[in-house]
């Protein structure tokens, strides 16, 4: 299974068509880059979240944590008060803490860079790189991607989320919009973080894991790549869940593809797990490929 924000490949692979949250088109075959980025927003959030446990109700946690029931279900939308599962992660409104419980810290995050891809049909595929520069692991990224037209009036806004739950120290990691056609070609992006939690010491909700053997071989059009290698955890442990996240750039250095790969079967550190997909351009030719493994129980 993957998930993919990028052009559409040269070559069918049915496993990506069965997985996006939004439909991939082909992009321009000489793409033009929007106008340089107008603003990029820092957060000020002070958000924390809960994760969900047995006998948990959104009534009990909303009692719990001082806010109403209509507030909590707001600050979650997509999330069943009568099919509550355990596990899941809620965010609290800003100002209500968990008594007892220690507020994970918000994070400062600088945005390396923030760039849309226009497609054929007329849609925009949007990237914005965030780095991690942080002692710790960061968790629950999110940012608000808004265009401008002229006058600087948002005439399309959304907000998305990263597509790992996790950015380790020292890593990068494109968050992606996707604007549907029609769009203003001529419009400004503008970029806001809203949630960047560092994650508390002791954690053990992630296992580490590394990579081996990794090869990207780039197609003639220079516009898709094979992506292929191993992941093994370096602990003890086993990862029930495995997430590849393989982001692609340009000559430049601009992001232009990002896609998720999840495993199948369980790993180990004495037993790999071996994955090999495709990542296809929405703008230039691609020139390298970077890669981030999150591993989980």
């Amino acid at each position: 299974m993957a998930l993919a924000a990028c052009g559409q490949k040269t070559e069918a692979t049915p496993t990506l068509a069965a997985a996006l949250p939004y439909q991939t088109v082909t992009s321009t075959q000489t793409p033009t880059l929007l106008p340089g980025l107008v603003e990029i927003v820092l957060p000020t959030p002070t958000i924390f979240t809960y994760t969900v446990v047995q006998g948990d109700t959104m009534n009990s946690i909303a009692q719990s944590t001082g806010v109403s029931l209509e507030t909590l279900l707001a600050a979650n939308p997509g999330i069943s008060a009568t099919n509550l599962s355990v596990g899941t992660k809620l965010v609290i409104p800003s100002g209500n803490q968990i008594p007892g419980e220690p507020t994970p810290t918000p994070a400062l995050l600088p945005f390396q860079q923030a760039r849309c891809w226009p497609e054929a049909t007329g849609g925009l595929w949007c990237f914005a790189l965030v780095q991690n520069a942080y002692a710790e692991t960061l968790e629950n990224l999110s940012a608000q991607f808004s265009l401008l037209d002229a006058g600087g009036q948002d005439i399309a806004s959304q907000v998305v989320y990263g597509l790992l739950d996790i950015l380790p120290p020292g890593t990068s990691m494109p968050l992606v919009a996707h604007f549907a056609p029609p769009v203003q070609l001529d419009a400004s992006l503008r970029v806001q973080v809203l949630t960047a939690i560092r994650l508390l010491p002791g954690d053990t909700r992630y296992l580490p894991a590394r990579f081996e053997n990794t090869l990207v071989n780039v197609d003639a059009s220079g516009r898709t790549a094979r992506v292929s290698g191993r992941v093994l955890l370096t602990g003890t442990g086993t990862a029930n869940m495995l997430w590849v996240l393989a982001s692609a750039y340009d000559e430049a250095g601009n992001v232009v593809c990002v896609r998720r790969w999840e495993s199948g079967t369980a790993v180990k550190a004495d037993a790999p797990v071996s994955f090999d997909f495709l990542v296809s351009s929405a703008g230039p030719g691609i020139t390298r490929v970077e890669f981030i493994a999150e591993a989980r129980p």
